[in-house]
């Protein structure tokens, strides 16, 4: 699967909840997140532009690959996740095998459903707050027709700067940092 997502900072989250409303947007659900991010032994994601992470949310655990960004305008990227019995187990095989845990990154987020798009509105721990719509394709799916749509949703919404490629957790890390 191929996920293309784009990522904004917005003023507020009332504000925009208005504009999705009206817009025609479905709140689907609500629920909080703790991804857990690994380091690999041998390969730096951080020079790879991957990502390897456990996402536990109010009744879910995923473990989760991301793949380095396929282009410069959004962070379209490969994604595969598969459910799992326990976060615990999993982060202890992996730390057994070498990986190390580099951050966590807790959040609330809120989903929309607008036709096929996925909108959430995430506030995250340490972070103003940001919009994310995305729409999963497959694998070898043209996704540059996507990334357009999804730019012309922030558009109807009001939102035509701030946009970011970079993940939360390279954020949080950028605020370390500085």
């Amino acid at each position: 699967m191929i996920e293309v997502e784009v990522k904004a900072e917005i003023n507020n989250f009332k504000e925009m909840e208005e504009k999705l409303e009206k817009l025609g947007a479905e709140k689907s659900k609500k629920e909080f997140q703790e991804d857990i991010y690994f380091a690999n032994p041998i390969v730096d994601f951080a020079r790879s532009d991957e990502a390897l992470r456990i996402r536990s949310t109010n009744n879910d655990t995923f473990i989760t690959y991301k793949g380095p960004k396929l282009n410069d305008k959004a962070k379209t990227r490969k994604e595969v996740e598969m459910a799992i019995e326990s976060a615990r187990k999993a982060r202890d095989i992996l730390e057994e095998i070498g990986f190390k845990e580099v951050r966590r990154v807790r959040k609330n987020r809120q989903y929309y459903t607008f036709e096929n798009f996925e909108i959430s509105l995430d506030d995250v721990e340490g972070l103003r707050p940001y919009m994310e719509i995305e729409i999963a394709l497959e694998g070898n799916s043209d996704y540059s027709e996507a990334q357009d749509k999804i730019f012309k949703l922030f558009e109807k919404l009001g939102i035509t700067e701030g946009f970011e490629r970079t993940s939360y957790l390279e954020l949080l890390e950028n605020l370390n940092n500085d």
